[in-house]
């Protein structure tokens, strides 16, 4: 069995005179999370939508779970499962009568396992006690487990997960982190889309960056955030003065005389640190605080597209 569960080559896809996707290409391995970051308009969804055979591609190849996606795509529906931008739930049904209508639409379920099936899901996402009741009820939070839920009635190799957490507040979001990083250690792969840089940075096995149509990074998170300079050392003074004698000690610093603090450029570790420190106490100087600042993905988002993932840009199909 291959190690590759998505494999991508060339891939484009335009609608009329607008090119969203120009021949990107990148691999997903099997038992990771994988997550496509890109400003609004970028090409995440229609990326999506290409792997789980919504929409077909104008050129290029892609294989999901072994099978091309375009002449056997009932092949690759059977391996997938989907979770979109919004909940996709039926607000006049129960949380459990949802959950039964994708068991019904699954002819590979037999009635007896589909209740097993569904008394495990409703425990796992812990919506027992509002089973009963109409997911119009449902929090924000709660509807979206329960979209992830019905995602799961056919226990899918290969998850989609667009923009899983948007709309949710911290607390819901991280449950959903803790359901997503249970979903990998029982073997699924999950594809993730976000536009919350520190998500992908805290669940991602690798990244890549999707920006007008080109994929212009992929890597692990830790291997993009050391591609971008601007890690440094922040000292903090108590006096102008202090930071007027500091200042001229160290090359390429920047001061702020409003906030009476010195950055330094710096790789960050012990090493380099402590020979500030000495450098600040062979003038009998000391900081009121220090502190160490590396690049995050936000870093390297700005730095690659030269924009946030905020922007207004418009996508035909996103």
């Amino acid at each position: 069995m291959t190690n590759t569960a998505i494999a991508v080559s060339g891939l484009r896809k335009a609608f009329g005179d607008k090119v969203v996707l120009d021949g990107i290409d990148f691999d997903v391995s099997a038992g990771t999370i994988f997550s496509l970051l890109g400003p609004n308009g970028a090409g995440k969804t229609t990326t999506v939508n290409v792997l789980s055979t919504l929409i077909k591609a104008d050129g290029g190849t892609v294989r999901v779970a072994g099978h091309d996606v375009e002449s056997e795509a009932k092949a690759v529906r059977a391996a997938i499962g989907v979770t979109g931008q919004f909940a996709a739930v039926d607000e006049l049904l129960t949380g459990q009568e949802n959950l039964q209508l994708m068991v019904d639409l699954n002819r590979r379920i037999s009635s007896r396992d589909g209740a097993k099936i569904i008394a495990d899901l409703l425990e796992r996402f812990e919506l027992t006690e509002a089973a009963k009741k109409p997911a119009s009820t449902y929090s924000g939070g709660m509807r979206r487990k329960l979209d992830l839920a019905m995602t799961l009635v056919g226990n899918p190799r290969i998850i989609f997960l667009d923009e899983p957490t948007t709309g949710l507040d911290p607390r819901s979001r991280r449950t959903m982190w803790s359901i997503i990083r249970e979903l990998v250690a029982d073997g699924a792969t999950i594809f993730l889309t976000t536009q919350y840089l520190e998500e992908a940075d805290q669940l991602a096995d690798r990244v890549a960056v999707l920006d007008q149509g080109h994929l212009v990074a992929d890597g692990t998170p830790d291997q993009l955030k050391r591609e971008i300079p601007g890690t440094h050392v922040r000292f903090r003074f108590a006096t102008v003065t202090e930071l007027d004698t500091a200042a001229p000690l160290f090359a390429d610093a920047t001061r702020d005389d409003e906030a009476l603090t010195l950055r330094v450029p710096s790789d960050g570790g012990t090493r380099s640190v402590r020979a500030l420190l000495d450098r600040l106490d062979e003038y009998a100087l000391s900081a009121d605080e220090f502190s160490v600042h590396t690049p995050d993905l936000d870093d390297v988002f700005l730095a690659l597209t030269g924009h946030t993932t905020t922007t207004d840009t418009t996508e035909a199909g996103k």
